[in-house]
């Protein structure tokens, strides 16, 4: 006697094995190998996208099947009105996400909805491509655009000299280029959140892992323009969002403390002596309770900006922290000198 059940067992579980290596003609190798219709095999995959056990990209020949819970997903987003990155994240990445646990969940629901919204809203680019995989026990997320490029964009809003000092203005938090909608801590959270944070834009590259930062000029010009973020975190991280909020904020003022980066404040060619790059690095400071400046890869201050940083600033804000860090013995000299005046 045939049975019905049996039958269907099998072909779901052929989908289902079969699915991550036949994503983009899943329909037609499952018609193949069973000998029946398209538009038959095409109700049996269907039913495994409505059951959840598949995740359906695009429409007609663009379409594409993944595994829900599985290894890997990809897919572009057009930008327009009424595209919402809460809804992006729960139809097309929550599944894939699920199995690991609540932190890894909590913490990569707010980083992708937090880039991707950044996206939507400042990247003036028409489409969104994402990433998803999860190889070697780690979980890599890729979102990108084709818009005018995050630093670019940055250095257009504040007149900036160059594409460096946007991104010392982005690695600082609290800053964004429309207040009224965003207040510009979803990167510098997001960056610590993860295990690395990279972004790609205007021929430069910025990574920050572990409260370090690296940036180098980008010798691949294929990328083109846009941004490219990618983030990363071992799926075994026992990370939590809360231990990471609660370490740069206070419980009168939220988000407090930030750690700058004082190379990125200048070319790398040039000494840091002015009051005019002191200030730069200090723009937009006074809207914390406490600044840590990294010193990292810094040689050499001058007085003028020494002074201007812990006499001429600490004086106009007498009630914010100045903290240093990664300073060398001549850094440490010079700052030590102008504190005793």
């Amino acid at each position: 006697m045939y049975n019905m059940d049996n039958n269907n067992a099998k072909i779901k579980d052929f989908i289902l094995n079969e699915v991550e290596k036949h994503e983009m003609d899943l329909v037609i190798f499952l018609a193949k190998n069973f000998n029946f219709s398209r538009q038959r095999a095409h109700t049996y995959v269907t039913r495994e996208v409505k059951n959840g056990n598949l995740i359906k990209i695009g429409q007609t020949r663009a379409t594409r099947y993944f595994l829900a819970g599985g290894k890997h997903i990809e897919f572009s987003v057009k930008i327009k009105p009424g595209l919402a990155e809460d809804q992006v994240w729960s139809k097309y990445v929550k599944p894939i996400i699920s199995r690991f646990g609540n932190n890894i969940q909590s913490i990569s629901a707010y980083g992708f909805t937090e880039i991707f919204n950044n996206a939507i809203d400042h990247s003036d680019g028409s489409v969104v491509y994402t990433g998803i995989t999860i190889k070697n026990n780690k979980l890599v997320i890729v979102i990108m655009d084709n818009g005018v490029g995050i630093f670019n964009k940055i250095k257009n809003a504040l007149n900036l000299e160059s594409v460096r000092e946007s991104i010392l203005h982005l690695s600082k938090g609290k800053f964004t280029t429309d207040p009224t909608k965003h207040t510009g801590e979803g990167i510098f959270f997001t960056s610590r959140l993860f295990d690395t944070f990279s972004i790609l834009s205007s021929d430069m590259y910025y990574s920050f892992k572990n409260e370090d930062w690296f940036l180098s000029p980008e010798i691949n010009k294929k990328f083109g323009q846009g941004t490219y973020i990618r983030m990363t975190i071992s799926v075994d991280s026992k990370k939590t969002p809360k231990a990471i909020f609660d370490k740069y904020t206070d419980e009168e003022i939220g988000f407090g403390k930030t750690i700058v980066g004082v190379a990125l404040s200048s070319d790398s060619n040039d000494p840091h002596v002015s009051r005019s790059q002191a200030k730069r690095l200090l723009m937009g400071l006074d809207k914390f309770k406490t600044i840590i400046l990294d010193f990292k890869g810094i040689n050499s201050v001058g007085q003028a900006f020494v002074d201007e940083i812990f006499r001429v600033y600490k004086n106009e804000h007498p009630n914010i922290i100045i903290q240093y860090v990664n300073a060398n013995n001549d850094v440490k000299f010079m700052i030590k000198r102008g504190l005793s005046k």
